[in-house]
């Protein structure tokens, strides 16, 4: 279907009006911007005014974003339940919270903790599970402000040295640091301007991924070329690191090293362009060449493990749900061999554990868990108590097998498994003071897209509800890069689902819940499929008396951002109030900014043909918006000063075109944080800042307020 946009954005309003539920009102701040900017996609004729905002350096545009904060500080300061909604917040974050252990190769057990509201969660060891803790590393100390996330952390095959990677204010580049595994003394070691990389360890060095230094003062924001493989060998400076793998001819590409724990190979995977991955190696135990597995970036294949120089592997080559395969190494031309051949579900995860293999599998977004034999023999189910999401740890190496499960009214809890005996027991379960999760309850709905498609979602609300079409419903999506909404749990949410409000979580095409077909089917020109699925979800929730356009909210982030802003254009009658929050809103130039390029296998570019450029043009939120006395929903787009994935620009142009259009007094908001990036180790005072914000205004504008009696 070709998508015709709405109407072009070409001049400006001098001023813009904001009001609120109070009847009081406000100018927005007039944006930087140039008419006279005009783009040419072959033939199409496409004005960009502010094109300006582009330049986040720049001292128009930070006088203009100090100017939307203020704006935005003032409407939200007048809601009179924002300071309770922040202390309820708080509140219902103030609990522990204990990782999945896993077994390292010091022998020791580790975990991360958070004791309730520490910005960042701490990691421990101890000699055995539950036994006594001790502190390892606690990036609270990282930073004033706890700013500094803790992003990974890898073990030298010996267990003498712990490589750990950091990111700072939200960002993608990553700095790794090393220290003695034993003693914890921090090492000299130290590499910057990584990213997208962890450390793989060969003998007494590691290989990791970085850029070429980047321009000062365009660190967050012009596009990454030229992902480099580095070797790192322990006690020499950066400068110094062994260039191992570059690819000069495909700039765009990225290059991340992997090395098995037998350290006998290194394989290289290149992706950025396509929906897989390529996949190189080479021996590191001779001289011999790199060999090609696979070529193309068409296909999945996530390593499992090498065992005596026979790869396993899960690959969607050959099976658009998954399967595992395996094929041997030191063959002169390796091939795949099937294992375990695509089941009905969707193959998510798998490991070994000693012998046997754990399969995950998600079957309509929950998951289920498998164990086979190395044969591909099933042997045996770990039964789960809902329907809900879970992660598995095991190794080679060790006998123990631990998994976490999680669903949207079961916190997070932990347990070992006994492969001999097939039995579960709890290590560790979620506990929150003065809530009863069993006041509330989750149901699995299907229903039809416009094309008919069955689309999956889940409901939670609290139990006794009616459905008058007076409740309030948070409606999420996402939508995109074979990425699966599962089932989870959030304190956060708690606040929303106690004081009446539905949430509501679409399965919607783009993702991965069924497997290639699915995903496959929700990008580029199949795009639109994505916005009806999401616009359907909506249309279900009224019509089946759940809600009504004037209790209905929608949020979505990153490509969710995109579909919020999307779908708003498309039918701004749906919604009460719309939350997108670090969206690619601008479709026609996201593959100029940092790593912008990688979404082109979802998205298409405006490069690509007069088409993809038309079709792109009928949906760019930026570019799409209506200018005709339409009114819109309460809008509150965020986003962050340091985002370099969906760079802030996305979020500023669409925010002063949106202010600059006549779509009704409804507040059109931007909120834009500070030391913050795309959410990744956003520290717990912001997340709770952020979402007090959040859910404060979604209430305000539906006139209902939560905490009166």
């Amino acid at each position: 279907m070709k998508i015709q946009p709405i109407v072009m954005i070409a001049s400006l309003t001098a001023t813009s009006l904001i009001s609120g539920c109070s009847g009081s009102t406000a100018s927005y701040p007039v944006a930087p911007s140039d008419s006279s900017v005009v783009d040419d996609y072959f033939g199409i004729k496409v004005a960009d005014p502010f094109r300006p905002l582009e330049n986040d350096t720049a001292e128009a545009t930070l006088r203009w974003v100090e100017e939307e904060n203020k704006v935005t500080d003032a409407y939200l300061s007048r809601i009179p339940f924002r300071d309770r909604m922040r202390q309820r917040l708080t509140e219902l974050n103030d609990y522990k919270k204990t990782g999945l252990p896993w077994k390292d190769n010091d022998g020791k057990y580790y975990y991360y903790e958070n004791d309730g509201l520490q910005n960042q969660s701490v990691l421990y060891r101890t000699d055995s599970i539950g036994g006594e803790p001790e502190l390892f590393l606690d990036p609270n100390h990282l930073s004033d402000d706890g700013t500094v996330a803790l992003t990974g952390t890898s073990q030298s095959n010996d267990g003498r040295y712990t490589a750990y990677t950091i990111s700072r204010n939200g960002s993608d580049w990553t700095e790794i640091y090393v220290m003695d595994t034993k003693t914890k003394q921090l090492l000299p070691d130290h590499i910057e301007w990584a990213k997208f990389t962890n450390a793989e360890w060969k003998g007494d060095g590691f290989y990791y991924s970085a850029y070429p230094r980047p321009e000062e003062g365009k660190e967050f924001s012009n596009a990454n070329e030229n992902h480099q493989i580095y070797y790192h060998r322990m006690g020499t400076p950066q400068s110094q690191d062994q260039l191992v793998y570059e690819d000069p001819a495909h700039p765009l590409h990225f290059h991340t090293a992997w090395v098995p724990d037998s350290e006998d190979f290194l394989f290289v995977f290149g992706g950025g362009q396509g929906f897989g991955q390529s996949i190189m190696y080479k021996s590191l135990l001779d001289n011999s060449g790199w060999k090609v597995l696979e070529p193309s970036q068409d296909y999945e294949i996530n390593p499992i493990g090498v065992i005596n120089g026979t790869l396993y592997a899960t690959t969607s080559k050959g099976a658009e749900r998954y399967r595992v395969v395996m094929t041997d190494l030191t063959s002169p031309a390796p091939q795949w061999q099937e294992v375990v051949p695509q089941q009905d579900a969707v193959l998510a995860a798998a490991q070994f554990s000693a012998d046997k293999l754990i399969l995950t599998y998600e079957k309509d977004a929950a998951s289920h868990v498998y164990i086979h034999d190395l044969d591909g023999r099933r042997l045996s189910e770990i039964q789960l108590p809902t329907f809900g999401s879970a992660s598995v740890w095991s190794s080679r190496k060790y006998p123990d097998v631990y998994y976490s499960f999680t669903s949207f009214t079961y916190p997070s809890a932990k347990y070992s498994y006994d492969m001999a005996s097939g039995q579960s027991t709890l290590i560790g379960k979620t506990e929150i003071k003065d809530v009863d999760l069993a006041d509330y309850v989750t149901e699995q709905v299907f229903y039809p897209s416009a094309d008919g498609t069955e689309i999956p979602m889940f409901i939670t609300y609290k139990k006794g509800l009616e459905r008058d079409g007076k409740n309030p419903v948070l409606l999420y999506g996402y939508g995109g890069f074979n990425i699966s909404l599962t089932p989870s749990f959030s304190a956060n949410r708690l606040a929303w689902l106690e004081n009446g409000g539905i949430y509501a979580q679409a399965n919607l095409r783009g993702g991965g819940e069924y497997g290639e077909p699915w995903h496959k089917a929700g990008t580029k020109m199949e795009k639109l499929n994505v916005f009806n699925d999401f616009i359907a979800a909506a249309q279900y929730l009224i019509d089946q008396k759940w809600t009504s356009p004037e209790y209905l909210a929608i949020q979505g982030g990153s490509n969710g951002g995109l579909l919020v802003g999307a779908t708003v254009n498309l039918r701004p009658d749906l919604f009460k109030v719309a939350i997108p929050q670090v969206g690619v809103m601008d479709m026609m130039r996201y593959h100029l900014f940092t790593i912008g390029w990688n979404w082109a296998s979802d998205y298409g570019t405006s490069a690509d043909s007069k088409e993809m450029a038309e079709y792109l043009l009928g949906y760019s939120p930026v570019h799409t918006i209506r200018n005709d006395g339409t009114p819109y929903p309460a809008i509150l787009i965020t986003t962050a000063d340091h985002d370099d994935r969906v760079v802030p620009a996305h979020s500023f142009k669409y925010a002063a075109a949106l202010q600059a259009a006549d779509t009704g007094n409804a507040p059109k908001l931007i909120r834009i944080d500070s030391k913050a990036g795309h959410g990744g180790g956003k520290p717990m005072a912001k997340v709770i800042d952020e979402y007090a914000d959040i859910y404060s205004f979604i209430f305000y504008n539906l006139g209902i307020d939560p905490y009166k009696k």
